[in-house]
């Protein structure tokens, strides 16, 4: 048996997240269903990084599984693609050992949320960013985030349905980018909590908005109290950047 890690980019408009759920459209169940088919109707699980909510983007999901077929790892990009819809491609696949699993083996992801912040609404956006037509302070969520960064308990940062008990996680960067008509929020940390991201976007748009002070977001930190928080920020700007495995790569 050989494992196989696949790196994939997709448009999540059009599944209901990346996990497999019962009668719906899913990134994992396509691809099980593509692989099922290439083994001749054995079933194959894969085993992916995390998962995404319905809506939200990919740029560099990963998954592994294992196959005893003999294909060379540089097309299984191929084999794969093939058989994918457009919304979905194989980035690259790599051999890995056995013991490399691609959720266990994560050391840090990468998060990006996209804001457009045009007047007028751009139907060419509007599955891929949130449309914020609002006079948006990026110097005061910039210092709103310097909070955010290191170890935390971000039970003010995740939803009230998250069954983890260690809300503890660490964020290592917080980059916020203006481009003309567009921000764009990055977060690097080595694992983050249900709607985590797109709760800290929701409360940095109320911060650069000037409608919650910057002091604020240390107490809102400190209460761990999810209604203390601002809203969550919509999925459809939301998008899985990258997975960072550092040594444990293979």
């Amino acid at each position: 048996m050989q494992r196989v890690k696949c790196t994939i980019a997709y448009d999540g408009t059009y599944f209901h997240g990346y996990q497999v759920q019962p009668n719906q459209r899913t990134v994992q169940g396509l691809i099980e269903d593509i692989l099922s088919t290439i083994h001749k109707g054995e079933r194959i699980r894969i085993s992916g990084s995390g998962r995404t909510d319905a809506g939200v983007h990919a740029n560099g999901q990963v998954f592994h599984f294992d196959t005893p077929l003999s294909i060379p790892e540089e097309k299984w990009p191929v084999v794969l693609n093939t058989r994918l819809p457009d919304e979905v491609t194989v980035k690259e696949a790599e051999f890995v050992l056995t013991d490399f699993h691609s959720r266990f083996s994560v050391v840090q992801k990468e998060y990006r949320y996209r804001v457009y912040t045009g007047e007028s609404r751009s139907p060419f956006n509007r599955h891929f960013s949130l449309h914020y037509p609002y006079t948006l302070s990026v110097t005061d969520m910039e210092h709103a985030a310097r909070h955010l960064i290191g170890e935390h308990d971000f039970t003010s940062f995740c939803s009230a349905k998250t069954e983890v008990e260690d809300k503890v996680r660490t964020i290592h960067h917080i980059d916020i980018q203006e481009h003309e008509e567009e921000i764009v929020f990055s977060f690097v940390g080595n694992g983050f909590l249900y709607n985590m991201v797109r709760i800290l976007v929701g409360t940095l748009l109320e911060v650069g908005s000037g409608d919650l002070p910057v002091e604020k977001i240390h107490e809102i930190l400190e209460a761990r109290d999810r209604n203390r928080a601002g809203k969550t920020a919509p999925p459809h700007g939301l998008y899985l950047w990258k997975v960072d495995y550092g040594c444990n790569q293979n």
